[in-house]
């Protein structure tokens, strides 16, 4: 289960952020995670929920934005969404494509932190 791996570089990277943010707690952390990424999502809930515990992220919601598949297609000159991932052409004319745009994502998007006052919405760049 390679999801427990990504979950431990996770936590350990937004206690990095929380810790150089002045904050004490993250309560969200959000990630973006491409079709193509291979990650199972229910995997990674449940990795990070054990690597996650008494850390700074310890009970914070895990909150996943999908990312489609999207590939040019140099025929429409257009960057389009794959409607699933049997078939790499372009939806419109057909035309088979190979060069992806989105879809591998595993990236921390942003964090909300507790700590000086308010909750704070962190992005993590």
């Amino acid at each position: 289960m390679h999801e427990l791996s990504i979950a431990a570089s996770i936590v350990e990277q937004a206690t990095e952020h929380c810790r150089r943010a002045g904050g004490t707690r993250v309560t969200t952390i959000r990630l973006r995670i491409g079709r193509l990424a291979g990650i199972h999502p229910a995997a990674l809930r449940f990795g990070f929920d054990l690597v996650a515990a008494d850390t700074p992220l310890a009970d914070a919601t895990l909150a996943i934005v999908d990312v489609p598949v999207r590939v040019w297609c140099p025929a429409c000159s257009a960057e389009v969404e794959l409607p699933g991932l049997q078939r790499f052409a372009c939806p419109g004319c057909g035309l088979p494509t190979g060069e992806i745009r989105a879809g591998r994502e595993l990236e921390i998007e942003s964090l909300t932190l507790e700590g000086h006052g308010q909750p704070a919405q962190e992005p993590v760049r």
